[in-house]
């Protein structure tokens, strides 16, 4: 029988969720949480200091230019924080959003592009650099889906801002922060905003690492980073629920339950760490228990694309192709930036004899994915329907 697929929250587009924040809640010890025993130790992991730190090169390069505006009297008409942000040229491709690997500044910095976590900590490296201060921003976009292997993956968005320079005896009320943000058609969209500290972007990028850790199949690692992203905050839930499915993959159910059971002390509503409950709850057999949880949670079902999907793939599998059609469109109409939906739609459309749309949705699905292997596919196809 097929393992159930657990959810795991990322930051990828904008955290493997995400970027949730977190209420204030007092650190806990987990020592009892943990279980190294069962794990390696990892030949090595990034410190804190390490995810923030910039190589020579980074910091020379930005005080040279620096200098170079101070001396050809740029800054005379700027604030420090407005320079920064005309350095960092987000918009223009100073450095390049893009969605894969999260990176640690010095990383950033060097391939000049990353995930949106991994821009954000760039940033504030840089803005500590040159003494420009910065807040953390949770945005509260609608879930974005993806799947990778066994893992459905609920991406969050995090973004900064650069403050102005504070100067004695002068209360600044005309120059505002200056909000950076690598994906400016969210940023514009009046999404909510929540202050989160370094603490949690420091447990965000930890927590990346582990999920990218976990879905390459080295758990050991992912135990490590889990560890660093739960020390520095204990009540972090997108790290709490990482650890739980890794023990599922692991095999140690009681230890994964505990950890849910802990999680839902701190959320008692957080919808990742209630569906996997539900899974360990189902196959043990507890069905009072399951029906509890399943309540709250069928709600929340209809607002995974990936459910409208699945139904529509078991559609296609029994030629129920009309059917078919309408699931794949619900699944479109929830995210409809996944190319997989798009090529579903378009082989289904094939099927009965449609070309035109058939054609017209692989294409959508050959410009959305990212994938040269996708992309070598649905070319291909697109090219045979062209010669049919």
């Amino acid at each position: 029988m097929k393992r159930p697929i657990l959810l795991l929250i990322f930051l990828l587009s904008s955290l493997l969720g995400g970027c949730a924040s977190q209420k204030p809640v007092a650190d806990v010890d987990l020592t009892a949480y943990f279980h190294d025993a069962s794990f390696n130790s990892p030949p090595s992991l990034p410190s804190p200091d390490e995810l923030f730190a910039l190589p020579d090169a980074a910091i020379a390069e930005l005080r040279r230019e620096l200098l170079h505006s101070k001396n050809s009297g740029q800054l005379s008409n700027q604030m420090l924080h407005e320079w920064l942000a005309d350095y960092i040229n987000a918009t223009n491709g100073g450095f390049r959003y893009a969605d894969n690997v999260t990176r640690t500044a010095s990383e950033t910095f060097n391939d000049r592009e990353g995930n949106c976590l991994s821009l954000v900590v760039l940033t504030a490296a840089l803005a500590e650099a040159v003494d420009v201060k910065v807040d953390f921003q949770d945005i509260g976009i609608p879930p974005i889906w993806d799947r990778q292997g066994g893992f459905y993956l609920v991406n969050g968005h995090i973004n900064l801002k650069l403050l102005p320079q504070e100067k004695r005896n002068v209360f600044n009320i005309s120059t505002p922060a200056i909000q950076i943000d690598f994906l400016p058609e969210r940023a514009m969209q009046g999404y909510s905003k929540k202050r989160v500290n370094k603490s949690t972007v420091i447990s965000m990028f930890y927590n990346n690492l582990a999920a990218e850790a976990l879905i390459a199949g080295n758990y050991d690692r992912a135990y490590g980073l889990l560890k660093l992203a739960l020390v520095e905050q204990s009540h972090f839930l997108p790290a709490l629920n990482t650890l739980a499915v890794l023990y599922r993959y692991k095999g140690m159910d009681e230890e994964a339950e505990a950890l849910y059971r802990y999680a839902l002390t701190v959320s008692p509503d957080d919808m990742n760490a209630l569906y996997n409950y539900a899974i360990i709850l189902a196959e043990q057999d507890r069905i009072d228990e399951w029906a509890e949880v399943h309540k709250v949670l069928e709600l929340a079902r209809i607002r995974n694309p990936y459910y409208y999907y699945g139904m529509a793939q078991q559609a296609f599998l029994e030629r129920e192709y009309q059917d078919a059609l309408s699931w794949y469109k619900r699944a479109i109409d929830k995210a409809d930036y996944r190319h997989e939906f798009y090529f579903g739609l378009s082989r289904t459309y094939w099927v009965i004899g449609d070309e035109r749309l058939a054609e017209k949705n692989l294409k959508k699905a050959l410009s959305l994915t990212k994938d040269s292997k996708n992309k070598r596919r649905y070319q291909a196809k697109l090219n045979a329907m062209a010669s049919h």
